[in-house]
C-alpha cells in the first residue's frame, strides 16, 4: 500500500487573521496550544478589551492582555506567524507597553523581596511556625 506524504504548508508566515490560541502558542506565551485556549476560556485574555473565544481570528494591530500570574503583559501584535519559533524570533510577533514593562519588574523586585525576607526552614514549617510566617510578613 502506497501513501503520499503532503508536504506542510504551515511553516511560511500567516498574511491574514490567525486562531488566537495558536498565535499565543507561537508567541511562546503558553507551553501548548491548550493552556492557550484553557487560558482564553477563563477570562485571563483580553482582545481589544473583549472576552474573546479560543478560535478569534487576530492580526496585525490587535491590543491583546494577558494576566498569567504574578504577571501581567500589554501587547500589540505585529507580526503572525504560522508556526512556533525560537524564543528570540517569538519576541519579533509582538511589542509590549512600556507600562506593561514597567509592572512586570516592579513585581518581580517585589517577589526577589519575599524571597529575601523568607527564612529558610529545613521542611515543611508546623502550624505554629506557619501562623508566626504570616504574622511577621502581614507586619512588614
Amino acid at each position: 500500500m502506497y501513501y503520499a506524504i503532503m508536504p506542510k504548508h504551515d511553516d511560511e508566515d500567516v498574511t491574514s487573521g490567525m486562531r488566537l490560541d495558536k498565535w499565543l502558542w507561537c508567541a511562546r506565551f503558553f507551553k501548548t496550544r491548550s493552556q492557550a485556549a484553557d487560558a482564553i476560556r477563563n477570562g485571563r485574555i483580553l482582545v481589544n478589551e473583549e472576552k474573546p473565544k479560543p478560535s478569534r481570528l487576530i492580526d496585525a494591530g490587535a491590543r491583546i492582555k494577558i494576566s498569567k500570574a504574578p504577571n501581567r503583559f500589554d501587547i500589540t501584535v505585529t507580526a503572525l506567524s504560522g508556526n512556533r519559533k525560537s524564543a528570540a524570533d517569538a519576541a519579533l510577533l509582538f511589542t509590549e507597553t512600556p507600562e506593561s514593562i514597567a509592572g512586570r519588574e516592579k513585581t518581580a523586585a517585589q517577589l526577589k523581596i519575599d524571597f529575601m525576607i523568607s527564612p529558610r526552614t529545613k521542611g515543611r514549617p508546623t502550624k505554629h511556625e506557619r501562623r508566626a510566617l504570616l504574622g511577621f510578613k502581614n507586619r512588614l
